[in-house]
């Protein structure tokens, strides 16, 4: 990340220098920084792969194994929190559409409020029964399911 963000104004740095008048000594302050920038990130690439390949070959033998171990157990951890996430944001977001479909009248499309049961623009029947959705995935379900055949989720409480 420090990488990153040292390569971006590496290179806004070089940028504006362009723009300015080439023998302005601030602008030559500018580009050498910039360059400067630039190798020190070269640097730290080369210093990140010489470490990843000692690393590889005989983690026991360098000094930050134990620390590097914590860090991809804690990256870990936040993969994994951060896909469990985004399943229930996207079992919400199916949730909501299956909500808003049932209230989309099927004969003249107009979208009725919640609690309608018949379409306030036509008067026809909305889906009266809905098919049951899991309460985790948003998937459908038959009506005697114990368990969400998508993700496992146990249904009915």
């Amino acid at each position: 990340m420090a990488k990153d963000i040292l390569s971006g104004l590496s290179g806004l740095m070089k940028g504006f220098s362009g723009l300015m008048p080439q023998d302005d000594p601030q602008v030559k302050l500018l580009s050498l920084q910039a360059e400067l920038g630039e190798l020190e990130g070269q640097a730290l690439d080369v210093y990140a792969e010489i470490g990843r390949q000692v690393y590889e070959a005989d983690p026991d033998a360098c000094p930050q194994a134990d620390r590097l171990r914590l860090i991809r157990t804690n990256l870990d951890d936040v993969r994994a929190r951060l896909d469990r996430l985004k399943q229930e944001q996207a079992a919400e977001q199916r949730q909501r559409q299956a909500a808003e479909a049932a209230l989309l009248c099927p004969n003249c499309d107009h979208q009725n409020p919640q609690g309608t049961t018949f379409c306030q623009a036509c008067g026809s029947r909305l889906a009266a029964e809905r098919a049951p959705v899991c309460s985790g995935c948003g998937a459908p379900l038959s009506p005697e399911a114990r368990f969400c055949g998508a993700c496992g989720a146990k249904q009915g409480g």
